[in-house]
């Protein structure tokens, strides 16, 4: 369950959305509303990540709503909108990137947390025009800091020229533990963005036992300001150790078995 007390740097475990029939089956209570679902999902997760901005934009009465139906500490990391990542110069989503980012999202409050921009996986990395595409990144939005978490998904960007432009533009890279996509763990940012992939229909809790504790001791070391070791990277030299807030989600795989993923995580961090 998720804690009353809000705490600095600490890990956040949760899954994309919370509107997914399947889990009426086996995650949300029998007879529950659908109308009630957020409000169940976020007493039992700690954080969500709200994928539907991705392909629309949201209205801020329904930040609003989603701000009052949860608890005081929880967080919503979003995914910003395709039209400003799914284009050829990403140096012009200046319009794109400005449109979202006033649409609402601050109507979340203290419970905004990382905006995650994902790159098609076709988008390959051009130096000078990523870069252009950060500095469109705002730092705030109506007196809120924002956080921004780079989901790149091309192996060209794995390179120490683009590690070294998301470090200076403070931007976390997401680490996609995946066969499907460029998997690599450097940090890069005030804070740590993983998105677990490899959930399994046939495990009762979508991933195994031992692996759910080796997750919760990442995370840990990730909160500590530490590297794990074991898991991919590009660089040899790490990142400055210094204490970060850690964003896990289970998504994609299994879907139908993230909130148990999701919940079982939590148990071990607790």
């Amino acid at each position: 369950m998720a804690s009353s007390t809000p705490q600095k740097n600490r890990i956040r475990v949760g899954v994309g959305g919370w509107t997914f029939e399947p889990w009426r089956n086996n995650f949300y209570p029998e007879g529950l509303a659908q109308s009630r679902e957020l409000e169940y999902a976020s007493r039992q997760l700690t954080a969500i990540e709200i994928n539907g901005t991705f392909y629309g934009s949201q209205k801020p009465s329904s930040f609003a709503k989603w701000r009052d139906e949860t608890p005081d500490d929880f967080v919503f990391s979003m995914k910003a909108t395709r039209y400003a990542t799914n284009r050829k110069v990403l140096g012009e989503a200046g319009e794109s990137i400005e449109r979202f980012i006033k649409s609402g999202i601050s109507e979340l409050r203290s419970k905004l947390g990382p905006i995650l921009w994902q790159f098609a996986s076709t988008k390959k990395f051009e130096p000078a025009d990523f870069e252009a595409f950060l500095k469109l990144l705002p730092r705030e939005v109506d007196g809120l800091p924002l956080q921004h978490a780079l989901d790149v998904r091309h192996p060209s960007f794995m390179t120490n020229e683009y590690l070294d432009l998301a470090r200076h533009y403070r931007c976390a890279t997401v680490f996609t533990d995946s066969d499907d996509y460029p998997s690599f763990a450097d940090v890069t940012g005030d804070f740590v963005y993983a998105r677990l992939m490899r959930t399994d229909a046939k495990l009762k809790a979508g991933v195994a036992p031992k692996q759910l504790d080796r997750w919760a001791e990442v995370g840990q070391l990730w909160c500590a300001g530490k590297e794990p070791t074991e898991l991919p990277r590009v660089a040899d030299k790490q990142a400055p150790v210094k204490p970060r807030d850690v964003y896990m989600y289970f998504i994609s795989g299994a879907k139908e078995k993230a909130p148990a993923a999701a919940v079982e995580l939590i148990k071990r961090l607790a």
